[in-house]
């Protein structure tokens, strides 16, 4: 039975895998991801484009909630700030889209902190309160932009010419999106090794104690906020370029409860489980569309006529199903099956 490798290095304490089978199936997963233009249909491609994306607001809200465990129901404001923020840059403040793009993310990060600051003294409910105030704040306050903002109207943003590439084409813009995860989800694995990251959860696990070992509590809560709504608002970005238009009615509050019902179904905390979180939460509607097609047409038009109804319905009984029958989510049940398969048959 294999019991683990002796460690006699420091860096081998803190590299992201030595196992050459993970390496090898990383690989893989990376060729088949550059050339998923060419294997899929324009369908599935907009999906898995939806999901690099989406990834990218999800590791945001990992690193505030998972890590610092601070609860946030207002992230889709900082979608919203990155979306607006790049949109004004380009069609108003005429900058190109490389420092629109900077932009949208340093935007939502100045708010961050201000956002951050009731964090200091607020906990659970309270600050999840607060977080929801500031995006209903967010949204009235772009509605009453006036023209600088399109108010109700909205910005029509093209997708732009990004360091010489055109991203006008679907298969562009996914392998920007891929480029922009793939950089997101290196960011957050070594963000979550490096000496923040762990004074984050260190502050998570046990304030108190953390402060003790002189852990700062300031300085490292303003610093998750701060980089969680940078990477929220460049998620906000890449959305409103995928649909080449920003209003406030592309960001409902249903997306706070999505991305908290990825982080809980994927497992709270954990990098991988945001990926498989990511996943099967956007998934799950084409899913569910399918079962219905299958039990008769009628159901399958409630996607059509009640799509946001239905949404948070599932959103709904994923976390309270996985809360109730495994609260380690979908990495709790991916660790049995890999055990399972490396310890057989001794496991039994």
């Amino acid at each position: 039975m294999r019991s683990g490798n002796f460690k006699q290095k420091y860096s081998d304490l803190i590299v992201l895998t030595d196992s050459p089978a993970v390496k090898a199936w990383l690989v893989v997963l990376a060729v088949l991801l550059v050339a998923a233009p060419w294997l899929l249909g324009n369908y599935a491609l907009s999906h898995l484009t939806i999901i690099l994306f989406t990834l990218v607001g999800v590791l945001g809200l990992t690193i505030l909630t998972g890590f610092a465990g601070l609860i946030s129901l207002g992230h889709v404001g900082f979608l919203l700030l990155g979306g607006y923020a790049y949109a004004i840059a380009v069609t108003r403040l005429g900058l190109p889209p490389e420092a629109a793009l900077l932009v949208a993310a340093v935007v939502p990060a100045f708010f961050g902190l201000i956002v951050g600051v009731p964090s200091l003294r607020l906990h659970g409910l309270y600050l999840a309160i607060t977080t929801l105030a500031f995006s209903y704040i967010v949204s009235a306050a772009i509605l009453a932009g006036g023209s600088f903002t399109g108010g109700g109207r909205g910005i029509l943003v093209m997708r732009p010419t990004l360091l010489g590439f055109d991203l006008s084409s679907d298969a562009a813009f996914y392998w920007f999106c891929l480029v922009m995860a793939a950089i997101a989800l290196l960011f957050t694995l070594n963000f979550r090794r490096s000496y923040a990251g762990r004074a984050l959860v260190a502050l998570r696990d046990n304030d108190i104690a953390a402060r003790t070992m002189g852990i700062d509590l300031v300085r490292y809560k303003l610093l998750a906020f701060l980089i969680s709504a940078a990477l929220t608002g460049v998620a906000g970005a890449m959305m409103g370029m995928y649909l080449s238009f920003i209003s406030v009615e592309s960001f409902p509050f249903l997306l706070s409860i999505e991305a908290l019902a990825i982080i809980i179904v994927g497992g709270l905390g954990s990098v991988l489980g945001a990926v498989f979180g990511t996943i099967f939460i956007v998934t799950l509607p084409d899913l569910f569309n399918t079962l219905m097609g299958l039990l008769g047409e009628q159901l399958q038009g409630l996607m059509t006529t009640s799509a946001h109804e239905i949404k948070a319905l599932l959103y709904g009984v994923a976390i309270i199903g996985f809360l109730r029958f495994d609260p380690r989510g979908l990495l709790g049940i991916w660790h049995d099956i890999r055990h399972a398969w490396v310890y057989w048959p001794l496991r039994y």
